[in-house]
């Protein structure tokens, strides 16, 4: 099995990481998986409730610059190659991923990611979003449908995730989430080895302790806003 060879699914990424994941203990204590999951509905209830003000702001912001859906939904390949539809804020034109083939010579991303600073295609309500973090607001569902978990290695598109090497595909082996290690260390600073990196270190040493410091992290950078673009 190869990269060529895996498409999202999780039969084949079962096959995809077998040479590197040989021995490893996938399945957490079970201490471990009912409070993250706990703690998982309780922090996207309450961030939803939080939201519920700033919701109409947001629409009416979008709306008046922009004609089109409020709502960005994107398939993202999840726990083990499971493909899920992850929902954003829209930030971005209609039209943008017709756009993204034009605009390749600008991606500034190393390896399987693709990011401009300066992103032609980011609307000025969605530069605010984007900076501010609001953007990823409506992902707190995705959190309480179980898709996602409040802390994990950012989701990515599966046309991203076939590009990467087995030892890159560890980070499947947890659900996706809000934040992360890469998150908090730099978010679009770092490249993408240094990305897969974090998500790695982030798998092989999770626990409730990590958890917490990640989220204790997460507040002062996205109030510095270092890395988001």
């Amino acid at each position: 099995m190869t990269k060529d060879n895996f498409y999202g699914d999780e039969e084949s990424y079962y096959a995809f990481i077998a040479d590197v994941s040989s021995g490893y203990l996938v399945e957490d204590p079970f201490h471990y998986r009912f409070l993250k999951r706990l703690v998982d509905v309780a922090a996207s209830l309450s961030g939803l409730l939080m939201l519920l003000p700033l919701f109409p702001f947001i629409v009416a912001l979008i709306k008046l610059e922009t004609s089109g859906p409020i709502f960005f939904r994107q398939r993202r390949v999840g726990l083990r190659g499971r493909l899920f539809d992850c929902y954003k804020f829209r930030s971005m034109a209609v039209d943008a991923e017709q756009q993204k083939d034009r605009l390749q010579h600008l991606n500034e991303a190393t390896g399987a990611a693709f990011k401009i600073k300066d992103d032609p295609r980011v609307t000025g309500v969605g530069r605010f979003l984007r900076r501010s973090s609001l953007d990823e607001f409506p992902q707190l569902f995705n959190v309480l449908r179980g898709d996602m978990s409040i802390i994990g290695p950012r989701p990515q598109i599966p046309v991203e995730v076939r590009e990467y090497s087995p030892r890159d595909a560890l980070r499947l082996l947890v659900k996706p989430g809000l934040t992360c290690l890469w998150q908090v260390s730099g978010r679009s600073h770092l490249d993408f080895s240094e990305w897969m990196e974090l998500d790695r270190e982030y798998v092989l040493s999770r626990s409730l302790k990590t958890d917490v410091l990640i989220l204790l992290r997460t507040l002062p950078a996205v109030i510095e806003r270092k890395g988001a673009y």
